[in-house]
């Protein structure tokens, strides 16, 4: 038996006529995938990226690592040429492991760990966050040469994830404070920054917490500071269906007045805008059960369908608990003209709070059918737990050929990294648990002949099984 990895090594290549739901098709179809599974197209990320560039000509994209790490998202974007807001040293690491250089990186987190500082010097990681004055004094004692930009807070009235609560000094009385402590102890701060909340809801907060940045950016003056940093933060939309049009509307029209000067360089950490609609998530119905009940117009009895798929809210679905994401599952095989049912959709744990969809309409489904869920590629696998004994789902990676030549000879992508394929057969060899593909087994119990020494040799069965072993080092 082999089991693989839960993101395959390389790429695979398809050819244009295929897409996503053809590969979760191909993959369902081979009869022997029970696990859940992803399909990552990088495709969707190249074109995230050509329309954050034409939407934002003067806003340097800082990808949030902590959305999603996986390591081919951070290959793609490292060899399109992105920077990377880190959050922690083993963050850090990752991206400099790609070989990106350390000015591409901002250690956006503004309480960090003594030890985490320490080590962002060591890897010449010099721009970084703050929002007290705890950090100011750490930051002096281990890393007095970092380059500093002051956190301030200006919340969005809706987002999918308040941040301000947590980070975020006021712009208008602790701001001016830490500047002026910062440069009582010689503490370099080169810009501002800020976070209006992960799912801005309200586009015309981006104006706001631009107009602050720029009193900030005056007082500092008066400080003798010259800030040449803005960082606009995160919060930019990224499902199927959703715009960064109104917000990048509104942030270019603050820029230009507030910020016309183009030396100063302006950032952003987009998140979720890269890779949520990169993600889809073929789930399996494993159990259903019917509840019996009442249609609530008619009074006529009904049933209810419970379906039990295996992955949950302790797996990709911890989005809904901690990203308050909303998710919506669609049955892979066609059912049409079929009567729509009241239905809830349960994870696999043993758990009552694991719950994927509360209440949906969709057809009378059967064991083994499968759930299509897209929009999964931001806030879910970096949180996924195998609670209770059931495993993450693997990520199949894939691109068209118009992907491949734009990106296998930009480093840190190389040839190496693609499987050329005309067609998404390839990936039936790269299931979760692949009994088949590689070997055939033979079946036991096997009869072999022992020799004993010259006197010939006796036929005797041995009853023989198979075994994981680890690779032989030499």
């Amino acid at each position: 038996m082999k089991i693989n990895t839960v993101e395959d090594d390389r790429v695979h290549v398809l050819n244009n006529n295929c897409n996503v739901w053809s590969v979760i098709r191909e993959i369902a179809d081979t009869g022997t995938q029970e696990d859940a599974f992803y399909v990552c197209d990088i495709g969707d990320i190249v074109n995230k990226h050509k329309i954050w560039k034409s939407a934002f000509p003067r806003v340097e994209p800082h990808y949030a690592v902590k959305c999603n790490d996986s390591l081919t998202v951070l290959e793609v974007l490292a060899a399109l040429g992105t920077g990377f807001d880190c959050a922690s040293k083993a963050e850090i690491n990752k991206v400099l492991d790609l070989g990106v250089n350390s000015n591409r990186i901002i250690f956006a987190n503004p309480a960090k760990p003594i030890s985490h500082i320490r080590h962002a010097a060591d890897v010449g990681v010099n721009t970084m966050t703050f929002d007290n004055e705890i950090e100011l004094h750490k930051v002096k004692s281990v890393f007095p040469d970092a380059k500093m930009v002051i956190r301030i807070r200006c919340d969005a009235k809706v987002a999918q994830c308040q941040l301000g609560m947590k980070f975020g000094c006021d712009p208008d009385n602790e701001a001016p404070q830490l500047l002026r402590l910062a440069q009582q102890l010689g503490i370099d701060v080169v810009g501002v920054s800020f976070h209006v909340g992960s799912g801005c809801g309200e586009p015309g907060v981006f104006r706001r917490a631009i107009a602050q940045s720029r009193k900030l950016f005056d007082y500092a003056a008066t400080l003798g500071y010259h800030f040449n940093l803005l960082d606009l933060g995160g919060g930019y939309p990224g499902g199927q269906g959703t715009s960064i049009t109104e917000i990048a509307e509104i942030i270019n029209a603050a820029l230009e007045d507030y910020f016309p000067d183009p030396s100063v360089h302006i950032i952003a950490e987009p998140g979720r805008f890269y890779v949520a609609s990169a993600y889809t998530l073929a789930c399996n119905i494993h159990s259903i059960r019917g509840v019996a009940t009442k249609d609530l117009v008619t009074e006529a009895p009904s049933t209810h369908y419970m379906y039990y798929i295996n992955d949950g809210v302790y797996g990709s679905f911890n989005c809904i608990l901690y990203d308050h994401q909303q998710v919506v599952g669609q049955p892979l095989k066609d059912y049409p003209h079929s009567k729509l049912h009241s239905s809830s959709i349960w994870g696999p744990t043993c758990d009552g709070l694991d719950q994927v969809v509360a209440e949906t309409l969709l057809p009378e489904l059967h064991v083994g059918d499968w759930l299509i869920f897209e929009d999964m590629g931001a806030y879910t696998l970096p949180v996924a737990s195998p609670f209770n004994g059931f495993p993450i789902p693997k990520v199949h990676v894939v691109a068209n050929e118009n992907v491949w030549i734009l990106l296998k000879d930009i480093l840190p992508l190389t040839e190496n990294h693609f499987v050329i394929g005309t067609t998404a057969a390839s990936l039936a060899k790269t299931m979760n648990i692949d009994r088949d593909a590689e070997w055939i087994l033979p079946s036991l119990p096997i009869t072999i002949s022992l020799p004993i020494c010259s006197v010939g040799s006796i036929m005797q069965e041995h009853v023989l099984d198979y075994v994981d072993v680890e690779p032989i080092s030499n």
